[in-house]
């Protein structure tokens, strides 16, 4: 049975009335991404009358009972999707990965100690140059290029760090973790940190091998505004006393996630994306996905004889970035690509201009259909391109 709020379904099969245009685009933006469309329905439904308040969801003061309301269903909702333990604390945030590198440090790194950082691509470096404005930071491994995952036998940690850091899932690069960092023997008392702003809701997690997780909504959980928040309770009071009380997670803890007037519309959008991932199979039928998507990419990749080019081993390739080039870096080949694909509506595909390249972002909303189409469409080029 097809679960229903208001009237409006929020299972994304064809019984909510999809139109031509969702059938027919392929959005795979790396952020902010695609939402899912009966979410976009529902949202629509909603924007001009929440419920029976006589005004916008947009516009519900965030004192409101009707908006409280959806600040603890937010949060109910991401404990039961994610299995978060009672010992962790879930709040919500502004100030997207930028503003979590800062706040990792100023809540977590003591004064006299240091931190651990696994920097495995752009978000991971930019993490580690912020955390060294607050202390004393060490990169674990080196490395001028990003390529893999480094196998954690070759890592150089400390095991009196205040904590270790990764960035899950690196979209610029297309690297993905398929590990958690030890926390047995000597670093026991080492507590991972992990962006999972791109993977998160993708996968299952078990949440009691972290700390600390945060995730930027704008990528699998909803439009940009909102950072999703988990941290292990013994974790807080240990903020830095230069710390801005906007970034301060005990702050937040105890005001339950309105210290200030948050980004509400971002937090009922997001709960609308949780929603629908609880009714459409949860976490499980999300990997599943995922799996099958990214799975389909990449073996058109492997069999094209180098005319797609990948030098990411598959140990360390993201189900959520399927970052490729054409013939190893042709960039007239790969502006022709995007051209091509852009007339036949699959948009968003150029990579990261810090890499070139072409990039498919298959989050949870990226239906099997229009990577199907994505996965034909790159075969047809291939067959008309290799001359």
């Amino acid at each position: 049975m097809v679960a229903e709020t208001n009237g409006v379904a929020l299972n994304g099969s064809a019984v909510n009335g999809l139109g031509d245009r969702e059938h027919e685009l392929g959005y795979f933006s790396a952020g902010p991404s695609k939402i899912p469309h009966a979410v976009m329905e529902k949202a629509q439904k909603e924007f001009l009358e929440y419920k029976n308040t006589h005004v916008s969801a947009m516009e519900l003061s965030h004192r409101s009972p009707e908006y409280l309301a959806i600040n603890k269903a937010a949060e109910q909702n991401a404990r039961k999707l994610l299995d978060v333990p009672d010992n962790y604390k879930v709040i919500f945030m502004a100030g997207g990965g930028q503003g979590q590198f800062a706040a990792v440090p100023l809540n977590l790194l003591s004064e006299n100690g240091s931190a651990d950082y696994v920097v495995t691509g752009t978000w991971s470096d930019k993490a580690v140059k912020e955390a060294l404005k607050y202390g004393k930071v060490n990169n674990v491994f080196p490395q001028k290029s990003f390529t893999s995952i480094p196998p954690e036998s070759s890592w150089k940690r400390d095991p009196k760090a205040d904590y270790i850091y990764i960035c899950d899932n690196e979209t610029v690069h297309g690297l993905e973790y398929s590990f958690v960092p030890s926390q047995e023997g000597e670093f026991a008392n080492v507590p991972v940190v992990a962006d999972m702003s791109s993977n998160i809701m993708s996968r299952k997690v078990d949440v009691s091998k972290y700390g600390l997780i945060y995730a930027a909504a704008q990528k699998n959980i909803g439009p940009a505004g909102t950072t999703l928040v988990i941290i292990r309770e013994e974790l807080l009071g240990k903020t830095n006393k230069i710390c801005p009380t906007i970034l301060d997670y005990g702050v937040h803890v105890k005001n339950e996630s309105v210290v200030n007037t948050p980004n509400t519309y971002s937090l009922y959008m997001t709960n609308l994306v949780f929603e629908w991932i609880l009714e459409n199979g949860g976490l499980e039928q999300m990997e599943k996905e995922s799996v099958q998507k990214s799975g389909l990419l990449y073996e058109v990749i492997d069999s094209s004889q180098g005319f797609y080019t990948t030098n990411i081993p598959k140990d360390s390739r993201s189900r959520c970035n399927v970052v490729f080039r054409l013939k190893g870096g042709d960039e007239a080949l790969e502006s022709e690509f995007l051209a091509a694909a852009k007339k036949v509506h699959l948009l968003a595909l150029k990579g990261h201009r810090s890499v070139g390249g072409i990039r498919a972002s298959i989050y949870n909303a990226v239906t099997f259909s229009a990577v199907e189409r994505l996965a034909n469409f790159m075969r047809d080029f291939q067959k008309t391109h290799s001359a």
